[in-house]
């Protein structure tokens, strides 16, 4: 049962980051088409006449605050793909020195990472949670559009806690897998 639940998390929070960073993109790309139209309608011969001035006055142009939203997103869609990474052992892995080990040395090993990477997520959500509370406190926004910055920081703290809680469930497993010899996670770099 939990670990249909962990892996309902991973894949969600997955899902969630796709979403966003599928949205970040159709932005950037409108952002980008946007500042290039707007180029043209100042350009002769079309600077000046109706067409190119009522294009101007629908706000034809770059997105306000496009590097404000792609910040944002891009701190929550990384959080977002850190659980189903760290469940299916699917982080980059230089093992030219492992590779030649036993596999009781690569267990130790997993679980060395996985203990330390729990470690590592737990300390950044809660700082995240710290970060969030601040920025909630002082009413911090965004430059160009104004929006509160904890907006962000609680999205980011929703993968960091889904991360770490992941990540700890692994290092469980993984202290299991080293106790009784048997696998129970992919090993890690296989990613499937």
């Amino acid at each position: 049962m939990l670990t249909r639940l962990v892996d309902a998390l991973a894949r969600i929070m997955a899902i969630l980051g796709g979403l966003v960073l599928a949205g970040l993109v159709v932005i950037t790309c409108l952002s980008i088409a946007g500042r290039f139209v707007n180029g043209l309608l100042y350009l002769e011969p079309l600077a000046g006449t109706g067409p190119a001035e009522a294009l101007l006055a629908l706000g034809i142009g770059p997105i306000d605050g496009d590097f404000e939203l792609i910040e944002a997103g891009m701190a929550f869609a990384i959080f977002a793909f850190l659980p189903i990474t760290q469940l299916r052992g699917a982080h980059a892995a230089v093992d030219v020195f492992t590779a030649r080990m036993g596999e009781g040395a690569n267990r130790v090993f997993g679980l060395l990472w996985s203990v330390v990477f729990a470690g590592v997520l737990v300390l950044i959500a809660w700082q995240l949670w710290l970060g969030t509370e601040a920025k909630m406190r002082y009413g911090e926004t965004t430059y160009l559009i104004q929006f509160p910055l904890w907006w962000a920081y609680a999205a980011s703290l929703t993968g960091a806690v889904a991360a770490a809680l992941v990540a700890v469930y692994v290092a469980i497993l993984r202290a299991v897998e080293l106790s009784t010899g048997q696998a129970i996670l992919l090993p890690d770099g296989d990613g499937r």
